[in-house]
């Protein structure tokens, strides 16, 4: 197979999943860094490179370069872009979040629009592009959320990271709409967790995963429903529908919706007394009154806490005949890779 692939946010806690499965399959593989000269942090794609029937290849690039992705580009068949920053703490959400996924997202896509050679682009969106708030379900009178729903409700100011993966899928389609050489597909996975590939992965899924094992959540966790999802799930998702000619639009991704209480009971069970682990939930009028310590805004208890949702997955079940990773799976697996890298 020698068709080439770009793809950014390679080095990621997801994009490191992509780059490997790709490589195994046998693609010419294009990553991007900025400072090329630094491979501590990707030495074990390297590694993985040269046991595989792929190739490797490290370019330098940025996000917020215009014309960086220009030359990496040029001769790809396809681009798989997902590099955007998911940070659960942040200063200035206009620099850290709405800037590098917007204007990175216009400067990858100007580079596919320059080249001859792009068939496809993929792109790593969010289910956060889909709804803000767990509120939007009962307020929109949805019975669930599926890929025809855009988010209308957050806002730089209340679910920063939402709004800056719904203003990149947005300009995405934009910019797909204006030619008719390259298609586009968008990825909406729900929250990741699963295996690290390195100890360096810094997503907010390792994040919430050992805040939750050191006990920082063990007097008790918000009533708060997420969609769950394997890593290694939503890698494969991202080459099939690379490869496959009937892929269409946008696709969901969760395995099951889970309250924080449900995800601690099944790493309980699992793994016994071995961690701090959260067995109750917390009143939401105290979370009201220490919201801040979650890192958390009064305004996002008030439209999340003590909401059910369900996310339909059908479509990319349906699509790509797909067995979703089961979430005890997914936690087990992952905790044990983080205890093996030492990540713990």
């Amino acid at each position: 197979m020698n068709y080439t692939v770009l793809v950014t946010g390679g080095t990621g806690y997801i994009g490191s999943w992509v780059v490997k499965n790709l490589l195994e399959r046998g693609y010419n593989v294009r990553l991007t860094t900025r400072n090329k000269n630094n491979l501590s942090k990707i030495q074990f794609l390297v590694n993985y490179a040269e046991s595989s029937k792929g190739k490797l290849e490290i370019w330098e690039a940025d996000l917020l370069k215009m014309g960086s992705f220009d030359e990496v580009v040029m001769g790809c068949d396809y681009v798989i872009h997902m590099a955007s920053p998911f940070q659960t703490k942040i200063k200035n959400a206009q620099k850290e979040l709405i800037e590098p996924a917007l204007i990175g997202t216009r400067n990858v896509l100007r580079a596919v629009n320059l080249s001859l050679s792009v068939k496809k682009v993929v792109m790593t969106s969010s289910v956060a592009a889909v709804f803000g708030d767990n509120i939007d379900m009962k307020n929109l009178n949805l019975s669930e959320f599926d890929e025809n729903q855009f988010n209308t409700t957050s806002s730089i100011k209340h679910q920063p990271y939402a709004y800056s993966k719904l203003l990149a899928e947005k300009e995405a389609w934009k910019i797909y709409e204006s030619q008719q050489r390259w298609q586009l597909i968008t990825i909406n996975p729900s929250f990741v967790m699963g295996p690290p590939l390195s100890k360096y992965a810094d997503s907010g899924s390792i994040i919430l995963m050992k805040e939750f094992l050191k006990g920082s959540y063990c007097f008790g966790v918000p009533n708060l429903e997420f969609g769950f999802v394997d890593v290694r799930d939503i890698a494969k998702v991202h080459i099939q529908a690379m490869e496959d000619i009937n892929a269409k639009g946008r696709y969901i991704i969760s395995e099951r919706v889970a309250s924080l209480l449900n995800f601690a009971k099944i790493i309980q069970i699992e793994f016994k007394n071995k961690y701090q682990l959260p067995k109750k939930e917390a009143p939401k009028l105290l979370l009201y009154l220490f919201a801040p310590i979650f890192n958390l805004t009064r305004q996002f208890v008030e439209k999340n806490v003590g909401y059910s949702i369900k996310i339909n997955s059908q479509k990319v079940i349906n699509d790509f005949n797909l067995q979703l990773t089961p979430l005890e799976k997914t936690l087990k697996d992952m905790i044990i890779e983080m205890e093996e890298l030492k990540m713990l």
